[in-house]
Order: C-alpha cells, then structure tokens, then sequence
C-alpha cells in the first residue's frame, strides 16, 4: 500500500521528533531557533501522518503511537508548565546580570546616560559657564514647581496617599523606561529620549544643589534613597531598546526576522530587570522618601541600593554561567 509506504519511510521523522520531544522537557531554553522551527515542522509533517494513517485504517499499533506522538509534541509546544524556580532563579541570577555586563549597548548606554547626566547638572550648577542653561533646560515653570514643593521640610503623608504616589510613580517611571525601550527600536528616536531624560534630571540635580537654592536640603533628602535605583533603571531600558534595535540591523547572517526575535530573547530579560528596579524605586519614593526619617536612614537606604546594584551587575555578572552556582 503507498500510504503505508510513505509513513513508514517517513519513521525516522518521528523518532527525530520523539527524540526533541525528550530534550524539550529538560533545556527548552537551550535549543536554538533553527532546533525549535525543525521541531514545529516536525509536530506538524506527524500531524499529517496521523491524518493519513487514520484515513487509510493503518494497523492500530501505527495510529496509536502517532496518537501519543501528536500529543506528547503538543504538550512541549503549547501546555503551561508549572513555574520552574530553578530556572527562573538563574535566569535572574546568573543570565541576566551576565548579559547586562557584557553587552556593548547596554555598556554604551549606561556611558552616555551618566555622561550626559553630570555635564548637565555640572552646567546647571555653575552659572558662569551657561548662564541660562537651567532655565532653558527645564523652564521657569518646571523651575518654580521644584522650588515650591520643596520649600518645606518633609513632613511625610498618611498611608492611602503613599499608596496613590507609589501607584503613579510606577506609571510614571514605567512610562519613562517603556519609551527609552520602545524608541531604542528605531535607535535614534530611543536615543534622543536617553538623552533628553539624562540631560533634564541632571539639569534638575545641579539646579537644585546651587547654594544659593533654600529648596536645597529638602530636595536632596527626597531623592536621595530612590535615585540608584530609578537612574539605573532608566539606563538599563534604554539600553536593552537599543539592543533590540542594533538586531535587526546587525543580523550577524540571519533573516532580520530571526535575529530581531533573537534580540528580543536577548533584550526582554534585561528590560524586565529594568522594569522591576522602577518598582523598587517607586516603592521607595512613594513610602520613604517623602516620610519625617532621618535623613541618614535614607543616605543608608541608597548605599545599601548602590551595593545591591554592584553585587548584582557587578559581582554576578563577573562570575557569570558556569561559576555563579
């Protein structure tokens, strides 16, 4: 019978897919895209084999084991799986940090973000070098604002309002990072926003640590516990943006298709540390910062935040995969 023929020349495809089917369950997260595509073309060819033999009445044992064949490859491909914690765990600890350390964009971002940051708040700060860079970098009003709200000392706020300031701080910041991320896409556009977001916030520090600002103290006891994070925070999306944009230009021989989901694989994880270090902030910002404590409790607050971010892109992104077990 030809039917029966073809499917039983076409045995070697299922034991290749059974075979992928056993690895999948253990390191799906270490096949290679060009693994994963021969593996959808491999569920889908035993997809139509089991049509076939089904049709044509093929001895029971055939359809049978193509039956639990079809099965086991659709479970690999679409089931949720139960949480892996192991997996996750170095994921976070090991491969994100890893990349983030050894990855050009992210480096590059990181240079220019504070690069730009301290020329702007230096410029801001001293006067005679730009006299009106301050006023024209931020506004008179944006000026007024940050003056004004920072006339008194902190006196801090009941608990529903901290709740309702965290809330929009994590929009907010979220926001920030999502258009440095999404604007590194095209490059330029995510560029100018670093930039522009680099150059307004140090234009607001060196503004506010004039000496001649009475805003001063208050102002810098507000930000001083949420900055490391939300700086950070701001760089690392633009950087992990740009790495995605850099993808689909710099295939290194894939499709563009390929290489953008392979940027994306590459960059995803990095944004979503990004994304978390903003809730760490805005958590800060929203409970802490404005509240009545000692202003050294939040100068410790930042450094534990600063040795916290050092250890974690730091030390962990040294030791990397293979040593950090």
């Amino acid at each position: 019978m030809k039917v029966a023929e073809l499917l039983e020349r076409r045995r070697r495809n299922w034991q290749q897919l059974e075979s992928m089917c056993g690895r999948m369950r253990f390191a799906r997260l270490s096949m290679t895209p060009q693994e994963v595509a021969r593996f959808a073309a491999l569920y889908r060819a035993a997809c139509a084999d089991l049509a076939l033999a089904d049709a044509y009445q093929l001895p029971p044992s055939t359809v049978q084991y193509l039956h639990a064949l079809v099965g086991r490859a659709h479970n690999r491909l679409y089931r949720t799986r139960t949480f892996d914690f192991v997996r996750w765990g170095r994921l976070l600890l090991v491969d994100v940090p890893y990349r983030v350390v050894r990855d050009h964009c992210i480096q590059f971002v990181f240079c220019l973000f504070w690069g730009v940051f301290i020329l702007s708040a230096v410029l801001a700060y001293l006067e005679s070098v730009w006299p009106e860079y301050a006023e024209q970098m931020l506004g008179h009003a944006t000026i007024a604002e940050l003056e004004d709200k920072f006339s008194r000392p902190l006196d801090g706020r009941n608990w529903e309002d901290n709740v309702v300031a965290a809330s929009t701080y994590i929009r907010h910041n979220t926001g920030i990072g999502l258009q440095c991320f999404s604007g590194g896409l095209l490059i330029v556009p995510g560029l100018f926003i670093t930039l522009f977001n680099s150059a307004y916030l140090g234009a607001a520090f060196g503004y506010m640590a004039r000496p001649d600002v009475a805003a001063r103290p208050n102002f810098f006891e507000f930000v001083t516990a949420h900055g490391p994070f939300e700086l950070t925070a701001i760089a690392l999306s633009a950087g992990a943006g740009l790495r995605l944009g850099v993808s689909w230009l710099a295939t290194g021989g894939l499709s563009r298709g390929s290489a953008l989901r392979k940027g994306g694989a590459e960059a995803m994880p990095m944004a979503g540390a990004a994304m978390v270090l903003f809730f760490l902030a805005a958590m800060i910002e929203g409970f802490l910062s404005p509240s009545p404590a000692p202003f050294a409790v939040k100068i410790a607050v930042a450094v534990a935040s600063t040795m916290l971010l050092v250890l974690y892109f730091g030390v962990l992104g040294i030791l990397g995969p293979g040593r950090a077990t």
